[in-house]
């Protein structure tokens, strides 16, 4: 579930809000995220969100594995990353400041959402990364990759895909994808909001239009096809036993098929 909640002054909030599940994404929820982005996007009286995700264990642990079931082939992986980067296009054109409030496992596609906010705050517990390669076995976007290699380097962005890796809050700090972290986890989101509060109270034309030459100067760089590469990892016998895999709570067998 995807909830929002206003505060003053012109705060949104979006919660993602399904902590059973880590706050995994179903289709369905990716969906909505979309469509809350594109709302709060039209409304002239925000002018700040705050994205989180529901308690301390995660922010969003990427998309709920159970959802892969349904595909039959390589084509629907290329539909799937589709769908993926218009949402966080979609989080991307948000006109005013973004905000991630980050607690816990923020991995796969959580990394996706945290990166296109303007401002990344971590709890001390936070754990970041893209653990497909141990996971899954597919693979991410090109655009998706790019965004976070602006944040912490593309060879940075390259070991963490290779590897499995997730960066402690101090780690990830470092590396400049956090841009604070806080001393514990109770004071994550009293941190948000203050600084959401002192956003708001900026001179709001400065501060979307700097948000907005940004975007475009991002924009302007052209990203290279990766079509082959999707189809080649979402049409493998390896991403059905990646699947197959962690739905039975087993290591995978790979096979590079």
């Amino acid at each position: 579930m995807i909830r929002v909640e206003r505060r003053e002054p012109g705060i949104a909030w979006v919660t993602i809000d399904r902590p059973g599940a880590r706050n995994a994404m179903t289709f369905a929820m990716w969906a909505r995220l979309r469509e809350t982005a594109v709302e709060l996007d039209a409304d002239a009286s925000v002018r700040v969100v705050v994205f989180t995700g529901e308690g301390d264990e995660a922010f969003v642990a990427g998309t709920d594995i159970a959802e892969f079931r349904a595909f039959t082939g390589a084509g629907d992986g290329v539909a799937y990353e589709r769908r993926i980067d218009a949402t966080i296009g979609a989080l991307d054109a948000i006109r005013v400041p973004t905000i991630a409030a980050i607690a816990g496992a923020c991995t796969g596609g959580g990394v996706s959402i945290a990166s296109t906010c303007d401002l990344r705050i971590g709890a001390p517990n936070v754990r970041i990364g893209i653990p497909i390669a141990r996971t899954l076995g597919n693979i991410v976007s090109p655009r998706n990759v790019a965004r976070v290699a602006e944040l912490i380097g593309l060879d940075a962005v390259k070991a963490l895909l290779i590897t499995g890796k997730l960066l402690r809050a101090d780690e990830a700090l470092r590396a400049g994808f956090l841009s604070e972290v806080v001393e514990t986890a109770p004071a994550l989101l009293p941190r948000a909001q203050a600084v959401a509060e002192s956003i708001a109270g900026l001179a709001p034309l400065t501060v979307r239009a700097s948000k907005e030459i940004v975007r475009r100067i991002r924009a302007s760089r052209e990203l290279p096809d990766a079509g082959d590469l999707i189809r080649a990892c979402y049409g493998s016998n390896d991403f059905r036993e990646g699947l197959t895999a962690f739905l039975a709570k087993r290591r995978a067998d790979w096979t590079g098929s």
